[in-house]
Formats: structure tokens, sequence, C-alpha cells
């Protein structure tokens, strides 16, 4: 007989034969400035998570520090939004002065910038439109310039997150010529269309106001499309690659992760964070073992980064 419960008889050696462990270095967590003065919005459909005014973010990056959790991810919300997403790109905007405002108080805190334009524009899209299309190649110089923006204000990472076709290489040479040769892209790789997302929309004020994004983020039937995106992002300059949303694509972390030699990332999304709140505020579910192990499945599946919006939560829980 072959008796494999010997290895999970006590605490301790189970903890011996353990394959994987989600540590508190493994975590990002992202959120949301917003312009404004003395502002702290409760987002309703992600509870607990929060826009922030730039004079309110300080008080957040404090409880980041004390978490351990040593990664942030912005993402910036203006007031002014327009065809061309010209707030993306303003040295500036709302996600550049947030940028400055974490390095002085915080210096050692990695900070990552999505570039993106949807939060941005006025039609909610993450390009440029031209008879409600979605204009790649035009885009492109606009992506770079929010990267050198974000660069030029110390982010650590550059995370383009718009799905548009070259865009890796286009923002590594715009790095490269403006002096940020150090600086790290981490690709949103394999992005899919999700309806995972509806509440970072709600979060990020960033609906498109007609269509959806179907003809730049991926069709969630496909597993070799995530190959491809991932392995021409690397050839164009991409550090870390990303597969996003997690949960429902597990398969996909782990094939990517099978198939390339560096970080693969991994979104564990607003709405995977949603679903696990709401069970959890109506008692019909432990939070705590939702969220670790939703978090281990995510690390057994190949994810080396998780980013998700239990890192305060998950970190103290590690601790404990």
């Amino acid at each position: 007989m072959n008796r494999t419960r010997r290895l999970r008889s006590s605490d301790n050696i189970r903890a011996l034969v353990r394959e994987t462990e989600v540590n508190i270095n493994d975590l990002v967590y992202p959120f949301f400035v917003i312009e404004g003065d003395n502002i702290k919005n409760p987002i309703n459909s992600m509870p607990g998570i929060y826009q922030y005014s730039l004079d309110r973010i300080g008080e957040l990056l404090d409880e980041i520090v004390e978490s351990g959790v040593k990664t942030v991810l912005l993402f910036g919300i203006p007031l002014h939004k327009d065809e061309v997403g010209s707030e993306a790109y303003n040295p500036d905007g709302i996600v550049q002065k947030a940028i400055r405002i974490i390095k002085e108080k915080h210096k050692d805190l990695v900070v990552i910038a999505d570039v993106c334009l949807c939060e941005y524009t006025s039609h909610g899209h993450c390009g440029l439109i031209k008879e409600e299309a979605i204009v790649n190649d035009d885009t492109l110089p606009l992506l770079a310039k929010m990267a050198v923006t974000c660069a030029e204000a110390g982010a650590d990472i550059i995370a383009p997150s718009d799905m548009m076709d070259g865009r890796v290489a286009v923002i590594r040479e715009a790095l490269d010529n403006n002096g940020f040769k150090d600086r790290i892209i981490m690709s949103y790789s394999a992005k899919y269309s999700s309806g995972y997302y509806s509440p970072f929309r709600e979060a990020a004020e960033s609906a498109p106001k007609f269509g959806d994004r179907k003809t730049y983020q991926m069709d969630s039937a496909n597993k070799t499309e995530a190959i491809r995106e991932v392995l021409y992002d690397i050839e164009e300059g991409a550090d870390i690659v990303m597969v996003k949303p997690a949960l429902a694509y597990l398969d996909i972390i782990k094939v990517v992760s099978d198939e390339v030699n560096v970080p693969v990332a991994a979104y564990n999304v607003s709405g995977e964070y949603s679903m696990v709140k709401a069970a959890a505020m109506n008692g019909w579910i432990d939070e705590r073992k939702i969220v670790m192990e939703n978090l281990l499945a995510i690390k057994r599946a190949g994810a080396k980064i998780i980013i998700t919006y239990h890192a305060l939560d998950a970190a103290k829980w590690i601790k404990e």
C-alpha cells in the first residue's frame, strides 16, 4: 500500500514538503489616484478599495509599507478627458504627480505605472479613434510619451496595458532614447477581453462609451494566441509578461510560464476580488481561506508576480 498520508501527518511535516508558497514579495497592490482635495471615495463594487486624492495617498502608502508589500501599481483618473487622452502624457498629470509623491515619501517602494489611454480619453477606449475604429499605429507614439513622462517622474516599471500591436518596441525605444535604459517593461501581454473587469471600470472611470474592446483584447477561447503574444512582446523588449485575468486563466499562466524564460505576472482582477468580498460579506465563505487558496493557485500555475487588491490583507495573513 502507498501511504501518502505520512507526508500530511502534522503542520510541520506538511510545511516541510510543501511545493508552493505565497510570499509577501510576490504581491503587488494596485490603487487609484484621482484629482481633487481630501478625497477618499469608496468604490461600491469593490468593497475596501478607494479612489484617493494626492493629499490622501500618504495614509495609504504608510499602510502599504507597514504591511511589507514592496510594489504598487498606479492608475490615474483625471478631471479633464479628451479624444486623444492628453492628460495621460502630461508631465504634470495625475499619475506623474502621484509617482513623485510616492518616491519622495517612500523611495524604496517599487512603482509600476500603468500605461494606457482608456482612463484619459473621452470615449473610454485604449487608443485613438477614427470612424469608431481603434487606430493602432497612431496610438503608439502617445503611449511612448506617457511611458517617458512616467519614467521621468520616477516610475521603476512601465506596464503597457493597451494591447496595441507593436507598443512594447516603441516604448522600449522611447525609454532608451530618453535616458531610461534601466527601466523595466512589464507588458500586459495576454490580456483577455473579459467580464471580470467590470468593477475596475467603475473604479478607474474607464468604461468605453461605445462598442467594446474585443478588436484589441484577446478572445477568451484562445490559448496558443497567448504564446504568440508573449513571445512577440519579449522579442520587442518586455522584461516581464503578464496574463490577465488570473483565476479563469490558470491554464494560460501555466503554458506561458512553461514557454518563456522571463518572469510571469498575473493580475487577480477586480471581478475576481469582488466575488470573494461579496460572498464573504454574506457569510457564505471564509474570506481568508479563499483568498489565500486563490493566490496559491495563481502562484502554483506559474506566476512569479501576483497583482491583487487582496495584497494588504494577504500580507497580514502571511505574517501571522
